[in-house]
């Protein structure tokens, strides 16, 4: 899917974190996480790439290694609310497109970051855009730490749920109901949604103004807002899953091994 339009990845970094303190610094094959995602995400076809942090010390490990980066508010309640910042910092027009990637993903596939800046350029009708690949485990599937979501016709999101979507209603619960043969509908796989968002950035300034959704708060979801307000999402379906994101201190190591091979 080849990107017509500029674009910037912003790269939220937030210090606090409750299962792995000081995340965005830890040291992975000797560079700290949040530059390894930087360099990861200038691979795409990004004219710039930003870290937008919430502490000095992740700024001046960003500039120590070439990554630009930008000091915003320690107080924000979301990541969506740091980049609406970092957008009027820049300067960036209503029309731009923004990358969000999480500063989290020293794995990410600058391909995928692409495809969901051009989905919402070629989608005039949405508002953000994001990703999500088949889900081929029951496992993962009924797993409420595993976001999914339904499109709708037109590929756009119909609902996001940490619960297992769509539900079918004449299979077994927990049986993979999507093989072949288990009645599905035909050409339908359940999806895992991928957590990377494309925004115009007009939007993203107006989003933490949106109040929050019943169904946003209930899921924990927060792009469950934009769908409440009436805004729609394009989603982009990838055919692999993306490389593994870091959480906990045992991805930390699992993503350690990975570079250091």
């Amino acid at each position: 899917m080849p990107v017509t339009v500029p674009f910037t990845v912003l790269i939220p970094a937030r210090l606090a974190s409750t299962r792995l303190p000081n995340k965005p610094l830890a040291d992975i094959a000797g560079l700290p996480m949040v530059v390894h995602v930087a360099r990861r995400a200038a691979q795409s076809a990004a004219l710039r790439c930003v870290v937008a942090a919430d502490d000095a010390t992740i700024v001046e490990a960003c500039r120590l290694h070439g990554v630009e980066a930008l000091l915003t508010r320690a107080d924000h309640a979301s990541g969506s609310d740091r980049l609406a910042e970092a957008c009027a910092l820049l300067g960036l027009a209503g029309d731009d497109i923004v990358v969000n990637v999480q500063g989290d993903e020293p794995l990410i596939d600058p391909r995928l970051i692409d495809a969901v800046a051009a989905i919402l350029h070629q989608r005039a009708d949405a508002s953000m855009g994001t990703a999500a690949h088949a889900i081929d485990s029951a496992a993962d599937f009924a797993n409420p730490n595993i976001v999914k979501v339904v499109l709708d016709a037109h590929g756009m999101a119909h609902y996001f749920s940490r619960a297992p979507i769509p539900y079918a209603r004449d299979h077994a619960p927990g049986s993979a109901w999507w093989q072949a043969g288990q009645g599905a509908p035909a050409g339908f796989a359940p999806l895992r949604h991928v957590g990377i968002y494309s925004y115009r950035a007009g939007f993203l300034r107006r989003f933490p103004d949106l109040s929050p959704a019943p169904t946003e708060q209930l899921e924990a979801l927060e792009q469950l807002r934009a769908l409440w307000h009436g805004h729609r999402i394009a989603v982009h379906v990838t055919a692999s899953a993306p490389g593994a994101g870091v959480d906990t201190p045992e991805d930390l190591e699992r993503v350690r091994a990975l570079l250091a091979g």
